[in-house]
């Protein structure tokens, strides 16, 4: 049985049995109806608050407004009518909330919310004065329900039939809006809204639609209400009323489909019993809210499947990566590749002489370069540099200053992200940007439905529509992610998150394809996978890629532009690129390997500092790490190795306490870690450096380490005030005033490095502390971190193995959550044979 039969199914047999449970418990059928008229509204509420993520706390004015609307009509245009004033009150709210969604929609976020609680508090306050025509605090009474011979309206057990029956026709209008693919977009919104533009949607116009929708089923309901009690005033329009309904969505589950129903009837039968006792009842009910949004955040419904997850048998699954079907690297699928109008010779992206200022730093000063059509065109330079600052003016993500972007020989700079994106600009990013919440398969599906002409559809299934199920397996199967593909996007590691990244961008059928470090966080082996596939793609779609592997950038690349300071530095053949003397000074310092042979002195001394002992973590159904065991000694430096989805960055989340470890013991000198918050164990000494770095956008670099400045249980670390922190990271002082943001990729780095040690930190995790660096800037962190040993511990994860061996005193290898190897760094640095076996390369 699908879930959509289910829930159809299930509504019904509720409404059946709704009215006798009423009745058995001694309450009214006017109580009956009343759960179901809270129960559209609700369920319409949840369209905004649970399917799109835009929270509403001004939906009682809409259900006022259907119900003055209909009364009016009744009275002035339609005496004895019901079905006619319901059709103008419909009408009538669909426009003023079309009208009114036009503007609060223009706002985000708390902004957004706000909006709606000032229309509301002038809604309630024209609707209370203009007594003339509402009636003010008197209300307008006198509504009539007709006698249709067949039913006579004025029958409570025929009225409460009719109401059931529209509320059923609700239930079943909403559950084919939500599987259509307007409604699956509202969901790709509420995951991530920034994404959804760059897969090519118009999220303003579908947020107006749900606006739209949810308003006016929320003002049908209030016409339901009106006639039910034959009586309308202000009330509903009240504050009050619109956070009930907001209480019966969250109460009952707002990432349920049937939820908000559910806590209508819960908001009911509360009311009632509770009402008898005290006048106070509000205030419980109240507290009520609070409480589920504190420890039950998904309502009722989630209470019922915690409570029935001991009978229910949940398959145990490893880490989503290690079940991957990988095929052979073949041609691009034909649906995926789009023909353009490019005359003879000319380029297909043509960018002149763009330029970006934010604020002081001019972060692209002048670039310009053509990209032809069937090549791989490498963008390269320092961090810094402004390449990914270029890539965001290409794909619209800000509009450039000046100078222009031709695409075919068509304009599109300085178009919106969907314009660009639809125009045949597919791009990934440099910090992965996916639906976390969706599986791979969803992903994937979202993206290639975008260039779908069935994407505005309000009734058929999306997955229905023509191709979409068949392309999007083919694309799956392409990138090798066949085999995982229910799992949650946001479970995958790094590396699978930049797979199905690239898949994004593929799926719109791109014109031209920006990769922005597509191998960052792949394993050696996957680099060279992934590096193919791109090769390959580059044969039937241009692909301009930004990447930090020179080395594999060479192989790859038919032409290079590079990039310092904003500025394009060399732009011609890979040779002209290798062999210039400027690109060399500015760009690639010793080399990692010059770094990695220098001989590093060990700091490690016997005292064990933190231990872990047979270790088991679990994602929700996943067991990710089995039976982990290993020492950190002071003042050494142990290096996690293994590949993607092996467990290391999660070993490094259950030490901190993101992730709580299902058994096993942590310990820090002594003192047991395991089952501590986050910040508890940091303040006994843990600092966490989290791959993407993870800095407080919009704070300057002093803001974001005084943030970082804890005050630590202990106080046997090393104490880092900022002045010694700076000795470490000298570049730091000129940008003390400068938004994290805003700094070079490197300096970010730099920063979340600074701000883990800030106070009395005793052991630092890194987590691909050199990923996406230049090699001087990964040159310049590396000798930084080399200096760190004498002050701290260090467990090192990252997939630079020649970096990671040359700093590390010690290894231990992952493979599927457990530890298969742990010895000294410097057997695997001097016996490839020995880091082939233990590392799977």
């Amino acid at each position: 049985m699908t879930p959509a039969l289910r829930n159809l199914l299930a509504a019904l047999a509720a409404l059946v049995v709704l009215p006798v449970f009423m009745l058995s418990i001694g309450l009214t059928l006017t109580s009956a109806t009343d759960v179901v008229i809270f129960a559209i509204a609700a369920l319409a509420l949840n369209i905004l608050v649970g399917h799109t993520g835009l929270v509403s706390f001004g939906h009682g004015a809409f259900f006022g407004i259907g119900a003055y609307a209909a009364v009016l009509a009744q009275r002035h245009f339609f005496p004895g009518q019901m079905l006619l004033p319901m059709g103008f009150s419909i009408l009538f709210v669909g426009v003023v909330s079309a009208l009114l969604g036009l503007l609060i929609l223009r706002r985000r976020g708390v902004y957004f919310s706000l909006l709606t609680l000032a229309m509301t508090a002038v809604a309630y306050t024209v609707s209370f004065r203009w007594t003339d025509l509402t009636g003010g605090e008197n209300g307008l009474g006198g509504v009539v329900r007709p006698d249709w011979g067949f039913a006579n309206l004025n029958n409570g057990w025929v009225f409460y039939t009719v109401v059931a029956l529209i509320g059923f026709l609700v239930v079943l209008l909403l559950q084919r809006f939500h599987t259509s693919p307007v409604g699956t977009v509202l969901v790709s919104i509420r995951e991530n809204e920034v994404r959804s533009r760059f897969i090519g949607y118009d999220t303003d116009r579908y947020k107006l639609i749900a606006f739209t929708l949810s308003a006016t089923i929320t003002g049908f309901a209030g016409v339901l209400s009106a006639f039910h009690h034959r009586f309308t005033s202000a009330d509903p329009i009240a504050i009050q009323f619109s956070g009930e309904l907001l209480a019966m969505v969250v109460i009952g589950g707002m990432r349920s489909f049937m939820g908000p129903a559910l806590g209508a009837l819960f908001f009911m039968l509360f009311r009632e019993y509770l009402s008898l006792y005290t006048a106070s009842w509000l205030l419980f009910f109240g507290l009520l809210f609070v409480g589920f949004i504190i420890f039950s955040p998904t309502g009722l419904v989630g209470v019922a499947g915690r409570l029935m997850a001991p009978f229910r048998k949940v398959p145990e699954t490893d880490a989503a990566m290690a079940a991957r079907r990988v095929e052979a690297v073949g041609p691009v699928p034909p649906a995926f590749i789009r023909e353009g109008a490019t005359a003879a010779g000319a380029p297909v992206l043509a960018v002149d002489d763009i330029a970006k200022s934010f604020g002081g730093i001019k972060a692209v000063r002048g670039v310009s370069f053509a990209v032809r059509d069937r090549t791989l065109h490498a963008l390269i330079g320092p961090n810094g540099a402004g390449k990914t600052t270029a890539f965001n003016l290409l794909s619209g993500m800000f509009p450039p200053d000046r100078g222009s972007v031709r695409l075919d020989g068509r304009e599109v700079g300085g178009l919106s992200p969907q314009a660009i994106t639809q125009a045949g600009v597919g791009r990934s990013f440099q910090i992965t940007n996916l639906f976390p919440g969706l599986s791979i398969e969803e992903n994937v599906r979202l993206a290639i439905q975008a260039r779908h002409s069935g994407r505005f559809g309000l009734w058929a299934e999306a997955t229905a529509l023509p191709g979409i199920k068949d392309e999007t397996a083919t694309l799956i199967r392409y990138l090798g992610l066949a085999g995982i593909e229910q799992a949650e996007a946001g479970s995958l590691s790094y590396g699978g998150q930049r797979l199905v990244d690239m898949a994004l961008a593929l799926a719109t059928r791109p014109r031209i394809l920006l990769l922005d470090e597509p191998l960052a966080g792949l394993a050696a082996a996957e680099r060279k996978r992934v590096g193919d596939i791109i090769k390959t793609i580059s044969g039937d779609i241009p692909v301009l890629l930004v990447e930090h592997d020179i080395d594999r950038v060479f192989q790859l690349a038919d032409h290079v532009t590079v990039m310092n300071d904003g500025e394009v530095l060399v732009d011609g053949s890979v040779e002209e690129a290798r062999s210039s003397e400027r690109v060399q000074a500015v760009y690639l310092g010793s080399g990692a390997h010059a770094v990695a042979a220098k001989e590093r002195a060990s700091a490690a001394t016997q005292d064990t500092l933190l231990s872990l002992d047979t270790v088991n973590t679990f994602y929700g159904k996943s067991h990710i790490l089995n039976d982990v065991s290993f020492t950190v000694r002071s003042g050494e430096i142990v290096a996690l190795l293994g590949r993607n989805g092996a467990g290391k960055s999660t070993v490094l989340k259950t030490i901190t306490g993101i992730a709580q470890p299902a058994s096993g013991t942590i310990t820090l000198a002594g003192e047991t870690l395991s089952g501590l918050a986050p910040d508890q164990a940091a303040r006994r000494g843990i600092g966490y450096v989290p791959q993407g770095r993870g800095l407080f956008a919009g704070m300057s670099v002093k803001d974001n380490l005084m943030l970082g400045r804890l005050r630590r249980i202990t106080g046997a670390g090393r104490h880092w005030d900022e002045d010694r922190v700076l000795d470490f990271f000298p570049r730091l002082k000129e940008r003390w005033t400068t938004p994290a943001d805003f700094l070079s990729g490197g300096e970010q780095q730099m920063v979340a490095v600074a701000r883990a040690l800030v106070g009395d930190t005793r052991v630092l995790l890194l987590d691909e502390p050199f990923e996406g660096l230049s090699p001087a800037i990964t040159e310049e962190l590396f000798e930084a971190f080399d200096k760190l040993r004498h002050d701290v511990s260090i467990i090192l994860v990252d997939h630079h193995l020649d970096l990671a061996l040359a700093l590390s005193d010690r290894t231990v290898a992952l493979e599927r959550g457990s530890v298969t190897w742990a010895g000294a760094s410097r057997e695997l640095r001097e016996d490839q044979d020995l880091r082939r076996k233990v590392l799977w390369l």
